[in-house]
């Protein structure tokens, strides 16, 4: 049996496709005598165009991973998909606001997309392979329908099948429904669905057998079988083969935009969501509940990967990081002495030497989930955390070298203006902090409980323009295909939201020069300051109780709380004192106050030494060596 196992644009050209690479590797190990071949479409498309017109990786990602929310990477193959060079351009023209280059950059591969698909579609074709799969998460929809229907044409003796995120429950009944050149979806974890279908085909052909498989009966009828209810167990998950990545991205034009990464996982779900699923959080799809591999285990495999490619470059796609390993994995990866700059995604509760062993291990950015540093905001979104607690771990990030990239995010039901404005106003007082990459209204995702309980606050929901745009369907089938979702705009209005906005653009321009250091010597701290609202440079600190009180926010406290503490330094401390003198240290932008907790917000001055981050970079989470 011969298999090609496509990965379309707008999959990302930098990485490896991770659900095709486990998937080469758990139908290796269970039909030995099967032949997998994982095709890198992303990156033929790049050298396709590469010789029709200029595109550079600021363009590619512009659809792979900015304009998401638009839908513009799925508007530009829809061309294809429907056969029509045109397809809604005028539908496009009308709600897409940007920049005319990108515009016409849109228009321009629109028009080009027709001709990919067929000659892809032909050179696969041409290879007689028996089953073709395509993975599909966000933006590689309709470039995989379109070219899955082109191979059908060409022979239809070949099986086609989808799967990945943008199949899962039912989005991939409402694909196999509408689109009848599509064989079979496979909906969930496929590795072991995917090696027990390709059986099914070679053979009996017992489909019904098949947790999560989308098929048709003789009757033409589109049959959705119901999906496992149980998650695969670590020992289940195979790590991935990417050889085929890694030969076919050494002589494309892509190599030349950007070194590879690894992408791995060491678990799936999410532990936080299984107590309390955040409120707009639809990623986990399906499958909720946290498994993760034995740290022992998955650092044998992240190494043998490392060494086979010769990469150090490494993007973790865990939802959330397994506690356990920051007294495990992560110090046994360090003590290996690699120079690893690594991705994970954590909980922003973490506490200093915790950020610090992420440091050490080569973690040079994380994703904290940190989208507000309102703590009523955050209580609405039910995220766990403080206000104080995420400008902590932005500051604990900050003295470790590490990255924190977050957007902020507003619009939820029940937040008001003073969310906001108490909030904003400490800005100024941040912005030697990594500021938000994004100020935008939330976005309703399927599986999120916004979206399943409409008590929350969303009744009124209905796909997100963007499919109506691409696909000819009713607004019912729209309903079950799409992932995004609107409805009556909740929370705050646009004069609030613009002065987000405004203030975290003033944040992002100020923060490559911006500076606020604190060094403990012992019998004094020295606090050095170098950012545009604040008129001071240096400040040293000598008294007892002070330099107490700077020690003790390094974790948010209650001002009662802090007089307290204070008073075992001094018994002639008072609460009306302590609130004196936080309210002079708020003034000179010490601390950041949300909640009725106050937090020290100045980074350890010998962080500085440990930056892998170019301030001054156009990027900048742009990653550079060591010093």
């Amino acid at each position: 049996m011969r298999v090609v196992l496509v990965n379309m644009p707008w999959g990302s050209t930098d990485v490896p496709s991770l659900a095709l690479g486990i998937l080469k590797r758990a139908v290796a190990e269970r039909i030995p005598e099967a032949e997998v071949e994982v095709l890198y479409a992303n990156i033929d498309f790049v050298d396709w165009v590469h010789d029709r017109l200029d595109m550079a990786m600021d363009d590619y990602d512009f659809f792979a991973q900015r304009s998401f929310t638009e839908g513009n990477g799925d508007w530009v193959f829809s061309s294809a998909l429907y056969d029509d060079p045109d397809w809604r351009r005028r539908e496009f023209d009308e709600r897409t606001s940007g920049e005319k280059a990108d515009l016409a950059l849109c228009h321009r591969l629109h028009e080009l997309a027709p001709a990919f698909v067929a000659e892809l579609a032909g050179r696969v074709a041409a290879s007689a392979p028996d089953v073709v799969g395509f993975t599909s998460t966000f933006q590689q929809n309709v470039a995989a329908l379109a070219a899955a229907r082109q191979v059908k044409r060409l022979r239809p003796e070949t099986v086609t099948i989808l799967g990945g995120a943008s199949c899962d429950g039912p989005q991939g009944a409402a694909l196999h429904r509408n689109f009848p050149f599509v064989d079979f979806v496979l909906r969930g974890e496929g590795e072991v669905a995917f090696p027990r279908f390709l059986t099914a085909v070679a053979g009996a052909r017992d489909f019904a057998a098949i947790p999560g498989l989308v098929w048709r009966d003789g009757s033409g009828a589109s049959i959705a079988n119901a999906m496992s209810a149980r998650p695969l167990a670590p020992s289940e998950i195979v790590a991935p083969d990417y050889d085929d990545y890694f030969r076919r991205y050494a002589t494309s034009v892509a190599r030349l935009w950007a070194d590879p990464r690894l992408v791995l996982e060491s678990s799936r779900g999410c532990w936080w969501g299984e107590k309390h699923h955040c409120g707009f959080c639809g990623l986990n799809g399906s499958f909720m509940e946290f498994r993760s591999k034995p740290p022992d285990r998955f650092l044998d495999e992240m190494l043998a990967l490392a060494r086979r490619h010769q990469v150090l470059d490494v993007y973790m796609v865990d939802n959330i990081l397994d506690m356990g390993y920051l007294t495990s994995m992560l110090p046994a990866l360090a003590a290996e002495g690699y120079d690893f700059r690594m991705f994970y995604e954590v909980k922003s509760n973490l506490r200093r030497q915790q950020v610090r062993a992420l440091a050490d291990a080569g973690v040079v950015r994380v994703q904290a989930g940190i989208e507000s540093l309102s703590g009523r905001v955050l209580g609405i979104m039910d995220k766990g955390v403080t206000g104080c607690q995420n400008v902590r771990m932005m500051r604990d990030a900050e003295s470790a070298g590490v990255w924190v990239e977050w957007n902020y995010l507003y619009g939820f039901p029940g937040e008001d203006a003073g969310d906001y404005t108490s909030v904003v106003e400490q800005f100024p007082a941040l912005h030697h902090l990594p500021p938000p990459g994004i100020v935008g209204r939330l976005a309703i995702e399927r599986f999120s409980p916004y979206f399943d309980r409409p008590e929350l606050g969303f009744a009124e929901l209905r796909p997100h323009p963007q499919y109506s745009m691409i696909y000819d369907l009713p607004e019912a089938e729209l309903f079950d295909l799409a992932y995004l979702f609107e409805a009556p705009p909740r929370g705050i209005g646009a004069a609030v939201a613009g002065r987000v906005a405004d203030a975290a653009a003033e944040w992002q321009a100020a923060y490559p020069e911006s500076r606020l250091t604190m060094c403990d010597l012992g019998d004094h701290i020295d606090l050095v300051n170098r950012r545009p609202a604040f008129g001071w440079t240096a400040l040293r600190v000598e008294d007892p109780v002070e330099m107490a009180a700077l020690r003790l926010l390094d974790r948010p406290h209650r001002p009662a709380a802090l007089a307290g503490k204070l008073a075992a330094v001094d018994p002639a401390v008072t609460v009306d004192g302590v609130a004196d003198l936080l309210a002079r240290w708020r003034g000179l932008g010490l601390t950041f106050a949300d909640g009725g907790q106050v937090v020290l917000t100045a980074a350890d001055a010998a962080g500085q030494g440990r930056r892998r981050v170019r301030r001054r970079a156009a990027d900048p989470a742009d990653l550079v060596g060591a010093p």
